[in-house]
């Protein structure tokens, strides 16, 4: 087989030399070019062969009708895997001391290739079998979730540009979901199949009740269902399926949770808040040709069905459906109930799709804000950018953004960006303002004047107390969590309120001790005296989001410092070795 390929490589190359297919005949091992022409098209089934096989899934890209040329693909794919690669060697060394490779991700937004491509070599990366190629996987993950984020906020700026009613509340629900879960496989052909799957569960409780509903002789949507009674029984049925079959509910229990926000989660864990389990009970309603409508009530999101005259501004026409109680139906005042005071009829009111993403960003805002972890700042980074792609000139928001990042220490030319834009937009705002441009500036500077990195040699008196290494696996006795060592100072190096805060002079040590840098297993990053370390009797993987960016290898007993952390603790190696080796294999003994 292989012999073949390579002669009809050989033939290739033979044929592409010829000046056109009437050039007089060439003989290549008795071999005519009309023959050639035949092996030509067996050399391009291989290519295709040889691209499914390597790349299978990149398929997808193609339609059996495509005219293409897979010699020029495979050459492109190959192209753009080599591009990547490089792309992603350099970050480590480039942005080890950033937490978030901010300006990096401007080379990539000019890549000279087929993004499909760069991301199908960036997901090979990240799929790599074994314990090694942690730092590369660690900057592809990067990577790939910037580029992904940057196609999602395309398609829903796209969608945003829609006429209203070409703006479907799921995938608006969906657009959100994928921006905020990049590296997920999220898509809206997926969520609708599953949604489809209950309107066909539905439909059945709706046949034993109803043989001759209309419902039931329509498609998805084509047919609207004008008699309240026929809307009702659609209205029971689902409540039945969704809520007594699927035991669909509401996250009383864990409502903070952002995961309740997010569409795909809902239909997998079948439980959410009030504004994500009336996306799907409203959309079901809606391919059954029951319309209701959205209403932005205070603190708990509903929908109304109308009773009276189609488009009727009177409140009282309506029937209030709350998703989140299991679909029930409430009057006014018992909408009032459920929040415990009055409000006025414009909280009534119908709402468009915009507004309802509006409002699901909203709560992913108000969840990023709760807590101070990397997890959360995630989340609130991405929520601004959503709610800047809907409404780029809302200066409250814009302002949080530069905040978000002045405090985070990240992209700071873009901090000043968006100064200047709110700026413009309001010239009261020049105080505040003033003050972040001025403490950005003097960060850019002192970036610039940074000479290297800090580098800790062991054999230093003044390190002489330290008594683990980098990458060795930990167990801390007082609170029995597992972690890793990425770094270490031979004595508390935090501020007095830190220290006070966590009462460090009450350990016997107290501050003046080597304190250990530590990849915890709960994803948490924390600074541990030397006196509550031991080494771990049965040490695993850490799986912590940072790890490969410290670490490119885990050997099955310790990790192995990449080359921008070996470089600061360049002693470090020998004796992590000479430790394992000591306690483990003793052990086994």
């Amino acid at each position: 087989m292989l012999e073949s390929v390579i002669a009809l490589v050989y033939t290739f190359k033979v044929v592409l030399c010829l000046d056109s297919v009437s050039a007089p005949q060439v003989t290549v091992s008795n071999t005519t070019v009309s023959e050639v022409l035949s092996d030509v098209e067996i050399l391009m089934n291989v290519f295709t062969y040889v691209l499914s096989c390597r790349w299978p899934s990149l398929l997808k890209y193609y339609s059996h009708t495509d005219s293409v040329s897979w010699l020029e693909e495979y050459k492109a794919r190959h192209n753009a895997g080599l591009e990547a690669q490089r792309i992603v060697a350099s970050f480590s060394k480039r942005f080890f001391s950033e937490h978030v490779p901010c300006d990096g991700f401007s080379d990539i937004e000019t890549l000279g290739c087929p993004s499909h491509f760069f991301e199908d070599e960036l997901m090979c990366i990240l799929n790599m079998e074994g314990r090694k190629g942690l730092t590369w996987k660690y900057y592809a993950k990067k990577i790939l979730y910037f580029l992904r984020q940057q196609n999602i906020l395309k398609n829903l700026k796209e969608y945003l540009q829609r006429p209203t009613d070409r703006q479907s509340f799921l995938e608006g629900a969906v657009l959100i979901d994928q921006y905020c879960n990049p590296l997920s496989d999220i898509c809206l052909k997926g969520v609708q199949a599953q949604v489809d799957d209950i309107t066909d569960k539905v439909r059945k409780v709706l046949r034993t009740k109803n043989p001759r509903h209309p419902s039931l002789a329509s498609k998805a949507g084509e047919v609207l269902v004008s008699e309240v009674e026929l809307q009702r029984q659609v209205l029971d049925a689902m409540n039945c399926v969704l809520y007594e079959q699927l035991k669909y509910k509401g996250n009383e229990l864990d409502y903070y949770n952002s995961l309740n926000s997010y569409i795909h989660q809902v239909l997998i864990r079948r439980t959410g808040i009030p504004i994500s389990l009336s996306v799907l009970y409203l959309t079901i309603a809606r391919q059954l040709g029951v319309r209701l409508e959205p209403v932005n009530f205070p603190s708990h999101f509903l929908l109304r069905w109308c009773q009276g005259k189609e488009g009727s501004t009177d409140i009282f026409d309506y029937t209030y459906i709350d998703a989140f109680g299991k679909g029930k139906q409430l009057t006014v005042k018992e909408c009032e109930y459920l929040i415990g005071h009055h409000v006025t009829e414009e909280f009534y009111g119908v709402v468009t799709s915009k507004e309802v993403l509006q409002r699901m960003v909203g709560n992913l805002l108000n969840l990023g804000k709760r807590e101070s972890t990397d997890q959360s700042y995630q989340l609130l980074r991405d929520s601004l950018d959503l709610y800047l792609a809907m409404y780029p000139d809302n200066v409250q928001h814009l302002m949080l953004q530069a905040r978000l990042y002045f405090h985070l220490g990240i992209w700071p030319e873009k901090v000043l960006d968006i100064l200047q834009h709110i700026q413009a937009l309001d010239p009261s705002q020049h105080g505040a303002v003033g003050y972040l441009v001025q403490h950005t500036l003097e960060h850019i500077e002192r970036r610039k004047e940074e000479v290297g990195p800090e580098v800790k040699h062991r054999s230093d008196e003044k390190h002489k107390e330290v008594c683990f290494s980098i990458g060795l696996i930990m167990k801390h006795k007082r609170y029995g969590y597992n972690c890793v060592i990425y770094g270490w100072d031979p004595a508390c190096m935090m501020g007095h309120e830190w220290i006070r805060n966590m009462n460090v002079h009450s350990l016997p040590h107290g501050p003046h001790q080597p304190f250990y840098n530590v990849l915890v297993e709960d994803g948490s990053c924390r600074y541990a005296a030397q006196e509550n370390l031991e080494y771990n009797s049965e040490p695993r993987e850490i799986p912590h989001p940072d790890i490969g960016r410290y670490f490119s290898e885990f050997t099955g007993i310790h990790y192995l410092a990449n080359t921008e952390l070996e470089i600061r603790y360049p002693e470090d190696l020998e004796l992590t070795r000479a430790t394992v080796q000591k306690i483990y294999s003793s052990g086994k003994e």
